[in-house]
């Protein structure tokens, strides 16, 4: 381990001052009151100006980040943010604003709003847009009630039921169990598409809708949507859309014009503002005609979500304009299909024929009697690859394949990029046959190598123990 490396407790050293206050110059202030003051200091470290500049500036460059390198995993997970959205979110105008401040005290902030329900509206198909969402999950749990709202204000409250493809992303049974509904799967065709033979006998009175991602997350286009649409609306349901797979379909197809009736969008992946971390994050959704009565009247979440997300998207859209957005998904199916059929004579393609946005290999090619070759596991790819200073794509994701590979370029990458990350992964395959334990025992250049991910989640040490 390198010296900057340590926690900064770990570079306290006892008296040691990298600071200097101003003496109070009211020293009559009104102090704390005795039941919220601490009963002894806070042990802070101790340490000088330029440990803590050195310390900081180290943890941020441990930190992986679409600003240092490709992230085969864009529009899911890191999109690559275009500076003016910062500058734009951080004008005076709106970073100063409050919430509490009367709507006609912020007519500039209403009018991104408004514009923006606009503008999404005519991205998507549907009629009017809530931005309370503060996420993607939260965002399908405002949809779902929208659902459940739209069944019980016409006295059906049989309904339920919701659906939902063995293909999904995870988030979409948790946020139909969330809001009280009971999760029905349907199964996939090996071609990694809906099985509409085995919807139907699933279709009756108690359901009360869908929830479907199209492109789905094997990065292939339910071509039978049509025909689903019409299914479920037969028996009464409601189509769900959800917007993570977004990207490639921007000026190009509309979820309304397939048949959805409700759909949330999640603006910190496809319209490009950072979340990494955690958050912050922005999921509105979206209703056609027949439920805008049904969009929440009381707020789930606080005032109007989470602004400055918003706005950042507000900012990408005006930039990009309404052509140069449907080159958006074109450039990143481009840019899928080029990897996919770079790579598919070394990993296994489970699934032949066009992607859109995204694709998952199944692992490395074998002779067919192994999961793996040589002892090489998808893991192991994955973990391989930080020491050539690429981020690893979502694995074991989605569980319809035990080896899953998820790889999703977005429309920013340069050739050159990808280039070089089709070499590295051509590398890391010759590797796997001939020195297996190479990557075995990957990374070997980050700070920490593997560490015990299942404890971590499970047991995670939140704060530093005290030895000071």
């Amino acid at each position: 381990m390198k010296y900057y490396d340590k926690l900064v407790f770990e570079l306290s050293q006892k008296g040691r001052v990298g600071f200097s206050l101003p003496v109070n110059k009211f020293p009559g202030s009104p102090k704390l009151p005795v039941q919220v003051r601490r009963a002894s200091a806070l042990p802070l470290p101790e340490v000088s100006e330029p440990d803590v500049v050195r310390h900081y500036t180290n943890l941020s460059q441990m930190n992986f980040g679409v600003d240092t390198g490709f992230y085969p995993l864009g529009s899911c997970t890191m999109k690559y943010n275009p500076k003016i959205n910062e500058e734009i979110a951080a004008l005076p105008g709106f970073g100063g604003l409050h919430p509490l401040m009367d709507d006609a005290q912020v007519p500039a902030a209403q009018k991104v709003l408004s514009d923006m329900n606009q503008f999404l509206s005519a991205i998507t198909g549907m009629h009017a847009f809530t931005f309370a969402p503060c996420a993607g999950a939260h965002g399908e749990l405002t949809g779902l009630m929208i659902m459940r709202q739209y069944h019980i204000s016409r006295g059906d409250f049989g309904r339920t039921k919701v659906i939902v493809p063995d293909s999904a992303h995870g988030t979409n049974p948790a946020s139909a169990a969330v809001a009280g509904l009971e999760v029905v799967e349907v199964k996939s065709l090996e071609n990694g598409r809906i099985d509409v033979e085995a919807l139907k006998p699933l279709l009756d009175s108690s359901v009360a809708g869908i929830m479907m991602t199209n492109p789905n997350t094997l990065g292939l286009f339910e071509t039978q949507i049509k025909t689903i649409a019409e299914l479920v609306h037969g028996v009464g349901g409601l189509l769900y859309y959800d917007g993570a797979n977004m990207n490639p379909l921007m000026g190009v197809v509309r979820p309304g014009d397939m048949g959805f009736d409700i759909m949330h969008l999640n603006l910190h992946k496809t319209f490009s503002t950072p979340h990494g971390g955690g958050g912050p994050g922005s999921g509105p959704v979206g209703v056609a005609k027949h439920l805008v009565n049904c969009l929440p009247q009381i707020k789930v979440s606080g005032f109007h979500g989470n602004f400055g997300v918003i706005l950042r998207a507000y900012a990408y859209i005006l930039m990009l304009g309404k052509e140069n957005l449907q080159k958006v998904g074109q450039y990143s199916v481009l840019s899928a299909n080029y990897i996919k059929e770079s790579l598919k004579d070394l990993y296994k393609l489970p699934i032949e024929g066009v992607c859109k946005h995204e694709f998952v290999f199944d692992g490395l090619i074998n002779d067919g009697a192994h999961d793996d070759v040589h002892g090489a596991t998808t893991l192991d790819v994955a973990k391989r690859l930080l020491d050539y200073g690429f981020h690893a794509p979502t694995i074991y994701f989605p569980l319809l394949f035990h080896q899953a590979l998820m790889i999703e370029p977005t429309e920013t990458e340069s050739k050159e990029t990808i280039d070089a990350f089709i070499e590295v992964m051509r590398k890391i395959a010759a590797e796997a046959a001939q020195d297996p334990t190479l990557l075995q025992s990957a990374p070997h250049n980050t700070v920490i190598s593997r560490p015990d991910e299942t404890t971590a989640a499970r047991n995670p040490i939140l704060k530093y123990q005290d030895t000071l």
